[in-house]
């Protein structure tokens, strides 16, 4: 058995006095009540812990978010108005080129009807030179036939009496067709009034030939017409 050893009363007193007293004297000046102030530290410490599990959080919520970025509602209306943009591009191109097409055959068709109408225009004028050198070959034509025709009737006698260097021209004439048996001509003086009888002949036939003169009046009678050779 162990034996206990009884520490005095007074002993005792003196260990807490000792030990209240060191510890009182420890206290830095201006502490009271004897307790002993927080170390800054833990607090500090404490602190910067919260915030950065806050950060934390709040950086996992970010990186969460824009993670992403496709599923937000607004992503999503953008993405819809870019596609009906690109949509609405793509019918007007198709508008466009359909217009373009449609153009390019118009101004095609334009430009086959210009060259239509220049070659018209061409053939138009070629046309019109031709008439106009046929025209005036008509004209020269027509004028040799008037004038042809207007010296054959100058030397052409038909039935009456005529004077010779008034209404007909002197020369030798010849009937243009055979004439019958009652076919009568006859050569006088002029002014004589048939009386001065130069020749005269009743031919029966055939084409007869009489020559006059200035100053002379000839008459025929159903002999037909007469040419001059």
């Amino acid at each position: 058995m162990t034996e206990r050893i009884e520490t005095p009363a007074a002993e005792r007193a003196g260990l807490a006095s000792g030990r209240t007293g060191g510890d009182e004297s420890a206290q830095p000046a201006g502490q009271k009540g004897g307790k002993t102030p927080a170390r800054p530290g833990k607090g500090r410490t404490a602190a910067l812990v919260i915030a950065g599990v806050v950060l934390l959080g709040g950086g996992i919520g970010i990186g969460s978010a824009l993670t992403d970025p496709t599923a937000s509602e607004e992503y999503a209306s953008l993405a819809a108005a870019n596609d009906a943009m690109e949509s609405s591009r793509e019918d007007l191109q198709i508008d466009y080129d359909a217009l373009k097409a449609d153009y390019d055959v118009m101004a095609s068709g334009i430009d086959e009807r210009e060259t239509q109408a220049e070659e018209r225009e061409a053939a138009l004028e070629k046309g019109e030179a031709e008439l106009k050198e046929a025209e005036a070959a008509v004209a020269e034509r027509e004028k040799k036939v008037s004038g042809a025709e207007k010296e054959k009737a100058e030397n052409t006698i038909r039935e009456g009496t005529w004077t010779v260097g008034v209404d007909i021209a002197a020369g030798t004439y010849r009937t243009t067709d055979s004439v019958g048996s009652t076919c009568y001509w006859g050569i006088y003086t002029s002014g004589t009034n048939g009386d001065d009888i130069i020749a005269n002949d009743i031919p029966g036939g055939g084409r007869p030939t009489v020559t006059l003169s200035k100053g002379q009046d000839f008459n025929t009678t159903r002999c037909g017409t007469w040419e001059k050779q």
